[in-house]
């Protein structure tokens, strides 16, 4: 028995029971596996782990198809597989029963359909949220989990360093990024952990802007965005470069970005807020003059997924703990000239002081 799982149930159940809830039924994917220790994509099947609390019993419903793996991973003994030609509901209705007062759900992950099949087959049922409870829990790292996540941030900082050798004038963004997305499975990874993002010139002026046929020029701001996952954990960096020789005010727009990163780092500690860390950085893009060129936070919790809580944003009030993971990931973008991100991994340790898991330069690197 994966004591580490086990024990995350339990702290869930404890937190279930003065809430009287009867069922609890937790169906994000990442959730289940945080649990249970299984993971699938089901796409449009239904998968859940249902814990039962009025008796103790706890139940995993998974697609027939992932029945055998289940078996091999779930520390759940009583795995339910469900046929495409069944009605999962009814499958959850005969297993649990139809005398359910109060079911705990994650609301950001049940659609109206399945509100409307719980209410069908549970007609007298009321719900009650789980799901911050559950991004509370996560948020909260233990060592083993900062172990993956370092691991996952060595691969794409790997990545990246062999990646910068296939940069050269003439390449499309879209020809990088297929080099990059290669060098990642090559270098272990099961796969990138969002789309990577590969934009040149004025394009790096859009946060999120997807690399396409343009082709990588002399004088170009390049800035590439991506992450890996390992062992269902992610890491998520970035770094801008420029190729050739930078202009006064590429360097300068750079070195702000840079301040800006350090600033939000030096303000990460125990009982700070997650607010504060924005501030701190957005205040040196502000006092530089380019606040307006700035209007996104300056970060997010990262973990099993790529984006999860705490969102470090300039109203956040959460007081930072130790085992939070975040990053830091200031920029400035200007539209049709360019922009600069750069975006390290930080982490709070057990004596409350921030450690950057990053290690890739973040000076300003040349290219060709």
């Amino acid at each position: 028995m994966n004591t580490t799982l086990q024990t995350r149930m339990e702290l869930l159940v404890d937190y279930l029971k003065p809430q009287k809830i009867d069922v609890a039924i937790i169906n994000a994917p990442k959730n289940v596996y945080y649990y249970s220790g299984f993971y699938s994509d089901p796409h449009e099947r239904f998968m859940a782990l249902v814990l039962d609390v009025r008796n103790g019993c706890n139940y995993l419903f998974v697609p027939a198809l992932d029945f055998e793996e289940a078996e091999k991973s779930a520390i759940v003994e009583k795995i339910i597989p469900i046929s495409d030609e069944e009605n999962p509901y009814q499958v959850l209705k005969q297993t649990i029963g139809n005398k359910v007062n109060v079911i705990g759900l994650e609301t950001k992950n049940i659609t109206i359909y399945q509100q409307e099949q719980l209410q069908h087959f549970f007609a007298e049922y009321h719900y009650q949220n789980i799901g911050q409870f559950i991004a509370d829990q996560r948020m909260r790292k233990s060592q083993e989990e900062i172990t993956k996540v370092q691991k996952a941030i060595d691969v794409i900082e790997n990545v990246l360093a062999e990646g910068l050798k296939k940069v050269r004038v003439g390449i499309s963004e879209i020809e990088l990024t297929a080099e990059l997305e290669y060098l990642m499975r090559k270098f272990g990874a099961d796969g990138p952990s969002f789309s990577t993002i590969v934009l040149s010139g004025e394009k790096s002026s859009l946060p999120h802007g997807r690399p396409d046929n343009r082709k990588i020029q002399q004088g170009d701001l390049l800035l590439i965005d991506m992450g890996v996952i390992m062992n269902g954990y992610c890491s998520d960096i970035t770094r801008t470069f420029v190729v050739g020789k930078e202009t006064e005010e590429q360097r300068n727009i750079y070195q702000i970005v840079q301040e800006s990163v350090q600033a939000g780092i030096q303000a990460v500690k125990a009982g700070a807020t997650a607010a504060s860390v924005d501030i701190a950085a957005r205040n040196v893009i502000v006092a530089n003059g380019y606040g307006k060129y700035f209007n996104n936070r300056v970060g997010h919790g990262l973990g099993m997924e790529v984006h999860e809580e705490p969102s470090i944003h300039g109203k956040n009030e959460i007081q930072l703990e130790p085992g939070f993971l975040f990053t830091i990931e200031p920029g400035i973008y200007i539209p049709g000239f360019g922009g600069v991100r750069i975006e390290e991994n930080v982490y709070v340790n057990s004596r409350g002081e921030a450690e950057v898991l990053t290690n890739f330069p973040t000076e300003l690197i040349r290219i060709g």
